[in-house]
């Protein structure tokens, strides 16, 4: 039995999509048992509204909230009956595999790395969220996408090593096509840092490099992950959602103009449905924080219960996989080889 803790008050919308995305899993997981982390009395009145095994899910009462108007070193520090703080206490001192929160992302990663502390071997934890590709059913992991604004080359070629390990355990992709965040194409192109990262990842024997990944190339499908320092990778990935909100806006927008083009979206419902679907971030759960002790999935502060679903099934996976086993025997590997050469 795997066992994820919920973090239920995190997120715009919370307890209510915490709550209906873990009676969900507890319905579509059968090995997998839920520990809520919130104010008891109300978490027990929404749990009233659903039909669900009370055997395989948990409360445990947590009265404060930390925001996202909160300083994160400080609440993490101060705010020690909150839902987050206790949520982490819960993970580092007892047996449960993984934990879920949409809460304020800064807290979580502070939480993370001071209260359960990295993996041996890894310099830096990393934000992995993953999206579709446009072309076919595929996805593309980022990392990092803003737990690191500034990294060194070692960091970065790191990251690839993690999110390799990730995308193949949690998604089966298999031998991942390793991109790197670049200006061009070529491989002269960049600055100090984007020159150095692209030789050791071209040195890297764990991964499946394939060399520069410019902007416009994230969502083509030529590549599986996309390595960058945070800063970067921030910037593309909400330069990204707000391009494409902004174009269904737009086609809703022209579609609604007049009788003509009403029709036309009448007729073209489904499809246009299909492509909103496709890219709902909804339907790909959060960002896994690669290179911690425990298995850690933020999810999207806005996120409705669906979406709360599929971060708790991305942390049952990668739970399940042995996905935190393989990275630190990956990476006592490669720092094996790295002392021989």
């Amino acid at each position: 039995m795997i066992k994820i803790i919920v973090d239920a008050m995190g997120g715009d919308n919370s307890p209510n999509v915490n709550v209906e995305g873990s009676v969900s899993a507890l319905s579509k997981i059968s090995d997998i048992e839920i520990t809520l982390v919130g104010p008891e009395a109300t978490l027990n009145d929404l749990l009233k509204n659903f039909d669900y095994d009370k055997t395989r899910l948990k409360i445990v009462n947590a009265d404060d909230v930390i925001t996202c108007n909160d300083k994160p070193t400080e609440a993490i520090r101060t705010k020690k009956e909150s839902s987050l703080y206790k949520s982490y206490e819960l993970l580092r001192t007892q047996d449960y595999g993984g934990m879920v929160s949409i809460g304020s992302t800064g807290a979580i990663l502070v939480g993370a790395i001071t209260r359960l502390g990295r993996i041996k071997g890894v310099s830096r934890p990393a934000l992995v969220p993953v999206v579709p590709t446009i072309e076919g059913d595929g996805i593309v992991a980022l990392c990092d996408s803003g737990a690191n604004a500034e990294c060194f080359s070692n960091q970065i070629n790191q990251f690839a090593t993690m999110g390799s390990f990730y995308l193949e355990k949690a998604f089966g992709v298999k031998n991942p096509r390793v991109g790197l965040l670049n200006i061009g194409a070529e491989e002269n192109k960049g600055d100090n840092l984007r020159k150095e990262t692209y030789q050791l990842l071209k040195g890297n024997k764990h991964i499946n490099f394939v060399g520069n990944a410019e902007a416009r190339e994230y969502l083509s499908g030529k590549f599986d992950l996309i390595v960058c320092d945070g800063f970067s990778g921030n910037v593309l990935l909400k330069a990204i959602e707000g391009a494409c909100m902004g174009v269904m806006k737009l086609v809703k927008h022209t579609f609604l103009k007049n009788l003509k083009t009403k029709i036309g979206a009448l007729l073209l419902k489904k499809d246009l449905y299909a492509v909103k679907n496709k890219m709902d971030y909804n339907n790909y759960g959060g960002a896994a924080l690669l290179g911690v002790s425990k298995t850690v999935v933020k999810g999207h502060g806005n996120s409705k219960g669906k979406s709360v679903f599929k971060c708790i099934e991305q942390a049952y996976t990668m739970e399940k996989s042995g996905l935190r086993t393989a990275i630190t025997e990956g990476l006592k590997e490669e720092t094996k080889e790295d002392d021989e050469g």
